[in-house]
């Protein structure tokens, strides 16, 4: 086993500070949000939105051709993680610690997918978050969550990066 750390990405922010357009960037190169195609929408002190667009290889039934749950609960998964950096205005690499979906509904053919996450109560280790998935009314969701976030060293994050 090497004791050598991964180098660290280019997007990564130099002086800590959290920029919604570096971070944006770097979670889109690799992995289930390149993939997913997780778009930016918008943003406040302790809120951010992502968005997905519908896709074939997103589809979890042929049929009904909606789209499969497990591309929305990652969506809610980044948008709830990126509020808690919007929060503190830093970015500290964090896992998710537990995350609970309900689940109420469907998004259909076509349709475009929000994921909004908030941030309500940070500790000097975990992180409080809630959020909802709709298709552009919030007030008709698809889903709810909330969850805890834990934040990690760096080193343990870029070692989870190198897998």
């Amino acid at each position: 086993m090497s004791n050598t750390q991964p180098p660290i990405p280019k997007w990564f922010p130099k002086d800590g500070k959290f920029d919604i357009e570096i971070i944006q960037k770097g979670f889109n190169s690799y992995g289930h949000t390149k993939f997913l195609g997780m778009d930016y929408v918008d943003s406040g002190d302790d809120w951010l939105e992502l968005s997905i667009d519908w896709r074939e290889e997103l589809v979890a039934d042929e049929q009904s051709g909606i789209m499969a749950s497990a591309a929305i609960i990652s969506l809610l998964d980044n948008a709830t993680s990126l509020a808690i950096f919007k929060k503190m205005g830093t970015f500290k690499p964090q896992a998710t610690m537990d995350m609970r979906v309900d689940y109420l509904r469907a998004s259909p053919k076509g349709a475009r997918v929000y994921g909004r996450g908030e941030c309500y109560k940070l500790t000097s280790k975990i992180a409080f978050m809630r959020g909802i998935a709709h298709n552009g009314d919030m007030d008709d969701p698809i889903a709810h969550v909330t969850g805890t976030f834990i934040q990690t060293s760096l080193s343990q994050f870029m070692t989870g990066m190198a897998k």
